[in-house]
């Protein structure tokens, strides 16, 4: 399915896996200027999406890892349509000093979302922001009120709200009410995605500034695990796999059922297994999102087997009428009885419309149609200037949740959530946990200060 294909579709009410729907521009309209902080993995991958979607320039690539940023600057040479390589930068500010970007993604590690996303605000550019939108809440309560004092238009990586397969099982399933009332929802991940090495500190590689790359987090010994790519091993930077992968599917489940803010959340878990392994992530946790007349369950585990192997990550709702199981391959609807038929939908993975899908390094094939209509929803709603599918408000209260989990399990108590004060109730301890300390000369940014 291409861009016009798709918008008609949805536009007739047949997906509708966005919020706004319109193509008011040609594609052969002058190209939107596109810059990208962090050039690593999931980066690369969005934009080269971008690239298949509209019609854009990417003319500016920053990252702290020269080695990467260089590389990262021929493939987009390579997969654009001019041709040109992109200017490259170590210092995001200078990146959006240049004052001609209408787009910018921050695919940064997650410890630096906040502070380019709310700079490339304050310059007046829109932002694809990787999930999760932060490491503490009050960096997801600045975003927001940068994104609204600004007047941008913010998307958040959580492209399970644009997947087709599962747009179509929260219309023609759970809005048409074949699931009938859902009381209990069970969202897990079972991937064995903690690292298990434990090797020596050693000199950061002379290619990539450390310091600058630790940025407002505390400055741990460099080691092999912190970069590319397993820097999810440590808290410092991240919220674990709660925050990596619970994040997706409870946004999924939220969006499904129409759901805002947690009443109360609670968590248990830990290091209960791999005791050797330099990671300080738990390998084992459960929590608990409560909403009036329904409870969400996560479950991880970084070991042993899943508890339904065809669904390892993913999430099963549970209806007095029926059953959906979904995840980012396809979804079962398994009813009650009745006369109700069994449903299975699988991924569609486009990949003669997009042949350099079949070829591209690490991308994740089945998620790539999610990508590309969620950039299609983020166009639309810059052109319409109104709120995308995946929202920064949507994605801090999807990531805050996830957070406040953290905070249950390592308080080891309920927390109760006042979506209005921001605060939990009744719990000043867990309160002054809201907002992690900055490491000098990096200031944390304020809600009512961006």
């Amino acid at each position: 399915m291409n861009r016009r294909q798709f918008l008609t579709a949805s536009a007739a009410g047949l997906t509708v896996p966005a919020a706004v729907l319109s193509q008011d521009k040609p594609f052969d309209a002058k190209p939107r200027r596109v810059g990208l902080i962090g050039s690593g993995w999931y980066g690369k991958c969005d934009i080269f999406r971008l690239i298949q979607a509209a019609n854009v320039e990417v003319v500016s690539l920053c990252d702290v890892d020269r080695n990467m940023l260089a590389e990262a600057g021929d493939l987009m040479a390579a997969r654009q349509r001019s041709h040109k390589k992109p200017r490259l930068y170590t210092d995001y500010r200078k990146m959006l000093a240049e004052k001609d970007l209408d787009l910018v993604e921050v695919a940064t590690p997650d410890h630096w979302h906040a502070l380019p996303a709310i700079a490339a605000m304050q310059a007046g550019i829109d932002v694809y922001l990787q999930k999760p939108i932060s490491v503490d809440v009050v960096e997801g309560q600045a975003l927001v009120a940068a994104a609204r004092k600004y007047g941008r238009v913010v998307q958040v990586g959580m492209q399970r709200r644009s997947t087709p397969h599962l747009a179509e099982a929260r219309n023609e399933i759970i809005k048409a009410g074949k699931l009938g009332k859902v009381g209990f929802v069970e969202i897990c991940c079972y991937y064995p995605m903690r690292a298990t090495e434990n090797p020596p500190d050693t000199a950061p590689p002379s290619y990539f500034d450390y310091e600058f790359w630790t940025g407002p987090a505390p400055l741990r010994p460099y080691n092999s695990l912190i970069h590319p790519r397993t820097w999810r091993a440590f808290m410092e930077y991240g919220n674990g796999i709660i925050g990596d992968m619970c994040v997706h599917m409870l946004d999924m489940t939220r969006w499904m059922l129409d759901l805002g803010w947690p009443t109360r959340i609670s968590s248990e878990g830990g290091i209960l297994m791999d005791k050797k392994s330099k990671a300080n992530i738990s390998d084992t946790q459960t929590a608990t999102f409560d909403y009036p007349d329904l409870k969400i369950v996560w479950t991880h585990r970084s070991w042993g087997k899943p508890a339904d192997e065809k669904y390892p990550w993913s999430a099963i709702l549970y209806g007095d009428k029926g059953t959906l199981k979904a995840d980012v391959y396809g979804y079962d609807f398994i009813p009650n009885g009745g006369s109700a038929k069994p449903i299975r939908k699988n991924v569609v993975y486009e990949l003669d419309k997009y042949p350099e899908d079949r070829t591209e390094k690490d991308l994740e094939r089945h998620c790539a149609p999610a990508i590309r209509a969620h950039m299609w929803d983020w166009l639309a709603a810059v052109d319409k200037r109104t709120k995308p599918v995946a929202d920064i408000e949507q994605g801090h209260i999807s990531t805050a949740s996830c957070i406040l989990a953290n905070l249950s399990m390592k308080l080891g108590r309920d927390l109760r959530w006042d979506p209005v004060k921001h605060r939990v109730i009744g719990d000043e301890q867990a309160n002054t946990l809201l907002r992690r300390p900055y490491r000098q000369p990096w200031t944390h940014p304020d809600p009512d200060k961006v």
